[in-house]
């Protein structure tokens, strides 16, 4: 007789609770032992806390250019590679997965920084040739993780974006960003720069569950009301909305918002590409057992009956009742609010090249 697959074991403070290094690159699998696994704490007593660790790297490029056309952008910066946010619906998790890292705590652990990102994007800006477009950052991992307050690589950044006049767009869930608010009401006078805070949830519970080492809630609302008071044009993001986990909060998110003075706003639904469909499952049998079969079943009822559907402009834009439910409830919410759409104009005719070698600009 077989038994029953027992409940997956709880990994607190993390948002993965996993570490299967996936097979989608032919890399070698990892696998314990089950005879060990039932002694292990007899054996090496509790379990060691998870740490985590950054490792520098050196690339020797930092503007990322992409041709997508369901995206407002065309470039991105990603100082950090790995997010100890944690989220555990985080899309970026599979870019672990190239490195024979674990898209799972592997990528909210093991962390890595790249602190010549400022000199690069000197370099890169200086070239005669280039032609300044906004630059996103905040697109695959977070710019604010915790690990920025030692690094300080976002902020160098935007202090070259501030000295060259190029524009920029941030998003973030951590009202770390208020760390650079002197640079960012500097950048907004010159209309270089907007500010997303996306805000998933009002419960602080859940949050900690959803994305353990993000900025809370209320935090994030009250950083976007800072922003706002320092003229920074600031956007609330509801991303994503998980049915039956998260979408009871998108009408209250918006109200909170629009009282801050934030007057735009936007939401996406749940993707789940490659390895993040299995990690999100196994978080909610950990920690939803009652309704994962809800949760996805109607997460594939808005996307072409699978998981995720990774193709152009459907990818952004989900299909079926539900997804028809949520568009229809966000639009009025924002109705009632007075909120619309993004329609930050940031300005590129202002960009001058910066300059190199040590050299001070004059005039």
């Amino acid at each position: 007789m077989d038994l029953p697959e027992p409940p997956p074991e709880r990994v607190n403070g993390r948002g993965a609770q996993s570490a299967n290094v996936p097979t989608r690159f032919g890399l070698a699998t990892r696998e314990l032992d089950g005879d060990w696994r039932d002694h292990v704490a007899t054996l090496d007593g509790p379990p060691v806390k998870l740490r985590t660790s950054v490792t520098e790297e050196r690339p020797k490029s930092i503007l990322s250019f992409n041709r997508s056309p369901d995206i407002p952008f065309d470039r991105s910066i990603n100082a950090y590679r790995g997010c100890e946010h944690g989220c555990v619906y985080c899309f970026a998790r599979p870019t672990h997965a190239y490195h024979d890292l674990s898209p799972g705590l592997d990528f909210e652990t093991r962390l890595f920084a790249k602190p010549d990102a400022p000199d690069l994007l000197r370099a890169t800006l200086a070239k005669p040739n280039y032609v300044p477009r906004p630059i996103a950052m905040g697109t695959n991992t977070d710019p604010y993780q915790p690990i920025e307050r030692d690094y300080r690589i976002t902020r160098q950044v935007l202090e070259i974006c501030l000295e060259a006049r190029h524009p920029v767009t941030i998003t973030t869930k951590s009202d770390r960003v208020l760390d650079d608010l002197d640079l960012l009401s500097e950048m907004a006078t010159h209309r270089l720069v907007a500010v997303a805070l996306s805000v998933t949830s009002l419960d602080p519970r859940l949050s900690t569950l959803l994305e353990p080492r993000a900025g809370a809630p209320a935090k994030r609302l009250a950083a976007l009301g800072r922003l706002v008071e320092a003229g920074v044009p600031s956007h609330v993001s509801i991303a994503p909305v998980i049915p039956a986990i998260t979408d009871e909060f998108m009408e209250s998110i918006v109200a909170q918002a629009a009282a801050l003075g934030v007057r735009s706003a936007g939401w996406i639904a749940l993707r789940l590409p490659h390895e993040v469909a299995p990690l999100f499952r196994e978080w909610l049998e950990v920690h939803f057992p009652d309704r994962a079969g809800k949760v996805m079943n109607i997460v594939r009822s808005i996307r072409n009956g699978k998981d995720n559907d990774p193709g152009f402009f459907s990818r952004m834009r989900p299909q079926g009742v539900w997804a028809d439910l949520f568009r229809a409830r966000f639009k009025l919410a924002c109705k009632r609010a007075g909120l619309g759409p993004d329609r930050f104009e940031l300005d590129c005719s202002q960009f001058r090249a910066p300059e190199v070698g040590g050299q001070m600009r004059l005039l």
